[in-house]
């Protein structure tokens, strides 16, 4: 059971096409032409840098929500890099987020949500909780289809991000250009914390403690809060 769970939580931020797709009754089919092959009226852009660009992780997201298809497209975010937020997730994961990277260009996905689809994500992300969501005003998103996108929507942690040497750490499972900061993969990253934390243990173990104890994830996260790098984007806005 224990190996089940640290398998599931190494495999964050789980399979990413790397073309933009439609997600629609659990699976997904390729969307060529991006933006433009799609109808979006009535649906919001909201910044994908972690799991949330996988179809398998949307799939078990909206398998008892909102139903409805759901366009994910690829995209360029000038400025910014996918980190590791300072928290674990209840599966045991240490998830991701965005940080304000000048120089940086990371490849990420933007999902199109409706209002009720856009309320379950608030859900499964914590909003208020582990997430504030806001926008991105001023960046530069090129959208695969030919969109930019100037103020998109995003959840960024509230636990800021995991460091190393004061330094945040990006997800090896996301491409960069001109990426400033060290690249880890989901196993290296719990491997590095897990050796700060309960140096004793087996990763399986620490892994699975986390998964089963919100008590075991919230010590935890506390204890990383006091080398963490908050948010920095002075463009952020709240949305309500």
């Amino acid at each position: 059971m224990q190996a089940e769970t640290a398998r599931h939580a190494t495999d964050y931020p789980f399979a990413i096409p790397a073309e933009s797709y439609l997600l629609e009754g659990g699976r997904w089919s390729a969307l060529p032409g991006g933006a433009r092959a799609v109808d979006l009226g009535g649906r919001v852009p909201v910044l994908a840098c972690g799991s949330n660009q996988s179809p398998e992780q949307l799939a078990r997201k909206f398998a008892d929500g909102p139903r409805g298809p759901i366009p994910v497209t690829r995209a360029l975010l000038e400025g910014f890099d996918a980190v590791y937020s300072a928290h674990f997730s209840r599966y045991g994961a240490i998830p991701a987020t965005l940080q304000h990277c000048p120089g940086t260009t990371v490849a990420l996905s933007v999902t199109w949500l409706t209002p009720v689809q856009e309320r379950r994500m608030h859900d499964t992300e914590a909003v208020g909780v582990n997430y504030d969501y806001g926008r991105l005003e001023g960046v530069t998103l090129e959208v695969d289809g030919g969109l930019e996108l100037h103020h998109p929507l995003a959840y960024v942690s509230r636990w800021g991000c995991l460091t190393e040497g004061g330094m945040p750490l990006a997800l090896a499972a996301v491409d960069a250009r001109a990426r400033r900061w060290r690249a880890l993969d989901q196993t290296q990253v719990l491997d590095l914390v897990r050796a700060r934390l309960a140096p004793g243990e087996s990763l399986e173990t620490f892994v699975a403690e986390g998964a089963e104890s919100k008590d075991v994830r919230r010590i935890r996260t506390e204890a990383l809060s006091a080398t963490t790098q908050p948010f920095s984007y002075p463009g952020f806005v709240p949305v309500p």
